[in-house]
């Protein structure tokens, strides 16, 4: 029997979401699952937290004690099924991602999923068939997966420009994305899977079109890398329609936290990610707004777009559908990461391999 069969044997479905506040409970609080309790108790309307859940008990209580009427539920699966719990946002590591968004699917509540979806396509791939099932009996999507830069205001405006054409069709975007430093523990490959896949979204989200190959140099890592990991890589995307994206990925920089996207198209350019705003360049001088300096981690730097993130999916989940990347998005990215550690292995372009829809 898989997980998918036992779940959907141990729990009921919710018929529907109840239309007035939703009840939420936050599995995982740590550095983000803790600021997502602080989000929805303090600058989230129409949501109240109900339930943490975290392997670390003393953590949970502690984060809790901030939140009245907030309880402790040690056991995930029990926190999803509890019957004073209408939503579930999902913050532990990715290796327990499945079972926990399958146990939302079997309940039919809803949910949101930080990234990654799961730690591998096919498990990924494995939630898109359950959602899908769940969607043709009830018409309903339950699945959204936390890739918080689609709500960014810059990264929002540079779509807009982009599908109104008025810089012509795109066809190169450049990106960086720059830590001041990582743990010891941060291999390569983590920086495909844990940073990387972020682009990967951006690049989907922006050209709105699947990545068909992968490529990974290797340049000469920093003096500061984590010994034995390669830092800088540098990452090629070959996009479906034959655009070309590259990711510049430096973790270990010692200066702050940097995330940079610009594209060139036919008739001019527009970069965001300078501090400046959107910087639109079309033959005149370039267009930007003062500078604010860099910022020093990624929950400053995205601090709003979370806001909105989070406020858009409780919005989403009392009218009993999403607002946001899918369950789909996430197989997608995964399948792209898959292929980008694989690259990065052996050193040669590799082909992603994408199921049909």
């Amino acid at each position: 029997m898989t997980t998918a069969e036992t779940v959907a044997g141990v729990l009921p479905e919710l018929a529907d979401v109840p239309s007035g506040e939703l009840r939420v409970a936050v599995l995982g609080v740590g550095m983000m699952g803790a600021d997502h309790v602080a989000r929805l108790h303090s600058r989230i309307s129409g949501a109240r937290v109900v339930a943490v859940s975290d392997a670390f008990v003393e953590k949970a209580e502690q984060v809790a004690a901030d939140v009245p009427g907030c309880r402790v539920i040690a056991d995930p699966l029990a926190a999803i099924g509890d019957p004073e719990v209408d939503a579930v946002l999902i913050a532990t590591p990715g290796q327990f991602h499945e079972g926990q968004v399958l146990a939302c699917i079997g309940r039919g509540i809803p949910v949101l999923c930080e990234k990654p979806l799961t730690m591998d396509a096919a498990s990924s791939l494995a939630l898109v068939r359950a959602e899908d099932s769940y969607a043709a009996r009830t018409g309903r999507r339950l699945v959204q997966v936390g890739f918080m830069r689609r709500f960014d205001p810059e990264y929002a405006q540079l779509r807009t420009l982009i599908v109104s054409g008025d810089i012509g069709e795109p066809l190169v975007v450049h990106c960086a994305h720059r830590n001041a430093a990582v743990p010891p523990h941060f291999t390569s490959e983590m920086m495909i899977t844990d940073s990387v896949v972020h682009e990967v979204d951006v690049a989907r989200f922006l050209l709105d079109e699947e990545i068909a190959a992968v490529t990974v140099l290797r340049p000469r890592p920093s003096r500061h890398a984590v010994a034995g990991q390669s830092d800088p890589l540098l990452v090629v995307f070959e996009m479906a329609s034959g655009r070309i994206v590259d990711v510049e990925c430096f973790v270990s920089t010692g200066v702050a936290y940097e995330v940079r996207t610009e594209v060139v198209a036919e008739d001019g350019s527009a970069t965001i990610g300078l501090d400046l705003g959107l910087v639109l360049q079309t033959g005149g001088s370039p267009r930007a707004s003062r500078s604010t300096g860099l910022a020093p981690d990624f929950r400053e730097r995205f601090g709003r777009a979370y806001d909105i993130e989070v406020q858009r999916w409780v919005d989403a989940a009392r009218r009993c559908t999403i607002d946001g990347p899918g369950v789909w998005d996430g197989y997608a990215a995964s399948a792209v990461c898959t292929a980008g550690v694989a690259a990065l292995r052996s050193g040669q372009r590799t082909e992603v391999g994408l199921a049909q829809r």
